[in-house]
């Protein structure tokens, strides 16, 4: 298979749009239907709503827990990865559904599930109130928590813009609501990386005749 350009967003994407993008997040989960819903199976499978609502809520607050933890003296700042390089080493793209890390996921949204949809709601106002503040100016590079390697700023909030999106359209289909209808700012770096990731796990002619030629297209060019 082609090896195509490694993908990145350097000077192509605004961090502040993590704001406008958390903004309908915290709309989205202030909806009564998820109370209603909290215990039951949400349309990720194996998740219930109420461990996807925190999940979702989880996005905004990793950008914020990022930038202030952002030490600039960290050597690993001068050698960052692309952001297709990240999703290339994502354990929980290679693994299926019961691996390791993506059974993780399950279990820390159920541990903070037992907390309730209010608390949920309030922690994403939170966030939303906190990003204004550590937005107004961003390091060049930060470091992920949980991986451990250096990713441009504008690479590491598309990938928290990749979940808020995936992630409200999960929700919004779980409880039968209208899906956020996200700004062209952040929706563009989203879709693509979807197609980035896409093109790579699947090649050209799959992708092409899927968003084409609907007699050719194979029956799925997901990303994940």
């Amino acid at each position: 298979m082609m090896q195509w350009p490694e993908l990145t967003f350097v000077g192509n994407l605004d961090p502040r749009a993590a704001v406008s993008a958390t903004r309908l997040l915290a709309g989205l989960v202030a909806w009564p239907e998820i109370t209603q819903r909290w215990n039951d199976e949400s349309a990720c499978e194996g998740m219930t709503v109420g461990a996807l609502t925190w999940h979702l809520v989880n996005q905004p607050q990793r950008i914020v827990e990022t930038l202030l933890a952002h030490d600039r003296t960290d050597s690993r700042l001068s050698e960052p990865i692309p952001v297709s390089e990240h999703y290339a080493q994502a354990l929980w793209i290679q693994q299926d559904l019961d691996g390791p890390a993506n059974r993780g996921v399950r279990e820390r949204g159920e541990e903070q599930a037992v907390a309730g949809p209010q608390v949920a709601a309030a922690a994403a106002q939170d966030a939303l109130s906190r990003l204004d503040a550590v937005l107004t100016t961003v390091p060049p590079v930060v470091v992920v928590p949980w991986t451990g390697a250096a990713l441009a700023i504008e690479d590491f909030v598309a990938t928290r813009l990749l979940e808020i999106v995936v992630h409200s359209d999960d929700l919004a289909a779980s409880l039968g609501v209208p899906v956020p209808q996200f700004s062209y700012e952040v929706l563009s770096p989203v879709l693509t990386l979807l197609a980035d990731i896409s093109l790579r796990r699947h090649g050209q002619d799959a992708l092409v005749r899927a968003l084409s030629r609907p007699q050719r297209a194979p029956k799925s060019i997901s990303a994940f």
